[in-house]
């Protein structure tokens, strides 16, 4: 980067307030300076580069072109080191901490050991985006990520927090004891999935049988995915730890378990965290460590 070619930060400054609020005079507000130094300001700024910013032939002045794509730039630039700024000195500790899970690694895993960590940091606000969709883990947005996975998400941390096998239950009440030796077996049964993904599908498509349209898949939110398998109304793919005790108990039997995905990562922006978010990272391996949680 040639540093010298770079316009004066005050007048970018200036315009990054013009293009946020939209006029000079609550820019001016916001830097604290008078309209007309906004406007001198942005003045400069166009001499510095050569190019007209603003449209002044109208009433109101509204950025060109060329204009709206250097604040694009500067709204994305200056924000993300305002809101890492906001991390480093703890200004933005106040801000919930997001936190993205599946339905049923929620539900299942985190919700019931969520008291713990609620007791042992009272002041930590917690935002749980209970969904089966990737969503970005970025400044100013999601936090920590829980996913499933072999932990390989480009330009991100992943830790592995706990290991479970995918695995194909199904209620005893369904399938009786009779052992699948042929994958081909399990075409003549209903199956759930997890609303949002298509773990069925490609499950099938990885292990090259061909699933039975005529039955059909149905689609559910996590919890009721496993309730609807207890019930007996399908045969579901879920992380093996999700029903551990519906196991134990025979309520539902495993029919095939696939280890090639390693389990479920804690999924973290690289560098440095806010201090809630270390707060929670930490008990997340401590978590992890534990023996599994029992009903009481």
């Amino acid at each position: 980067m040639d540093w010298t070619a770079l316009p004066p930060l005050a007048a970018l400054r200036a315009f990054a307030a013009f293009a946020d609020k939209g006029a000079v005079q609550p820019a001016g507000d916001a830097l604290n300076v008078s309209h007309a130094a906004i406007s001198q300001q942005i003045r400069n700024l166009e001499t510095h580069i050569g190019l007209t910013l603003l449209d002044r032939s109208g009433r109101a002045m509204v950025l060109t072109p060329e204009g709206q794509r250097l604040a694009d730039a500067l709204l994305e630039g200056l924000g993300g080191v305002a809101r890492a700024c906001d991390e480093l000195t703890g200004r933005d500790a106040d801000r919930p901490l997001m936190v993205s899970a599946t339905p049923s690694f929620a539900s299942s895993w985190l919700m019931p050991r969520l008291a713990d960590f609620r007791a042992a940091n009272p002041a930590v606000s917690l935002m749980i985006d209970p969904t089966a969709d990737v969503k970005p883990v970025e400044p100013g947005g999601i936090d920590v990520a829980l996913r499933y996975g072999s932990g390989d998400w480009p330009g991100l941390d992943a830790e592995l927090l706990v290991t479970s096998p995918i695995a194909v239950v199904a209620a005893t009440s369904l399938v009786g004891s009779r052992e699948f030796d042929d994958l081909n077996d399990l075409r003549a049964f209903h199956w759930l999935q997890e609303l949002g993904t298509n773990e069925a599908t490609e499950w099938f498509a990885r292990l090259g049988v061909g699933r039975n349209r005529a039955m059909g898949i149905s689609s559910l939110p996590g919890n009721l995915m496993i309730e609807a398998a207890r019930q007996g109304q399908g045969i579901a793919i879920t992380a093996r730890i999700f029903i551990e005790e519906d196991v134990a108990a025979g309520r539902l039997r495993v029919l095939f378990e696939d280890v090639r995905k390693k389990g479920y990562f804690i999924v973290t922006r690289p560098g440095v965290q806010r201090p809630p978010l270390r707060r929670f990272v930490t008990w997340l391996r401590q978590q992890g460590k534990a023996p599994p949680m029992t009903a009481g």
